[in-house]
């Protein structure tokens, strides 16, 4: 499958969208009411909102580099095009 270019930068962006998000979640999300016990243990909603951060970041990441390996792609095909003349 070949990304246009416009795909491409879309995936990039949304690749740091998530790294821009997810963070900060992460840090209110360790310093909420909600996210430990009486005893200092975390809760639940701490534990699962915890793995919904780290596996969409993990899936932005993931998301940033097809982005990446698409745009580069697109890169050579235009520099290939250009030296050849075909542009």
């Amino acid at each position: 499958m070949i990304l246009s270019r416009r795909a491409s930068v879309f995936l990039l962006l949304f690749a740091v969208w998530s790294w821009v998000i997810w963070p900060n979640f992460l840090v209110n999300l360790w310093g909420g009411d909600r996210s430990w016990d009486a005893a200092g243990n975390p809760t639940t909603y701490f534990l699962v909102h915890a793995l919904l951060a780290v596996v969409s970041l993990i899936l932005g990441t993931a998301i940033g580099v097809l982005g990446w390996r698409g745009f580069a792609a697109s890169r050579r095909t235009r520099s290939a095009a250009h030296q050849d003349g075909s542009d």
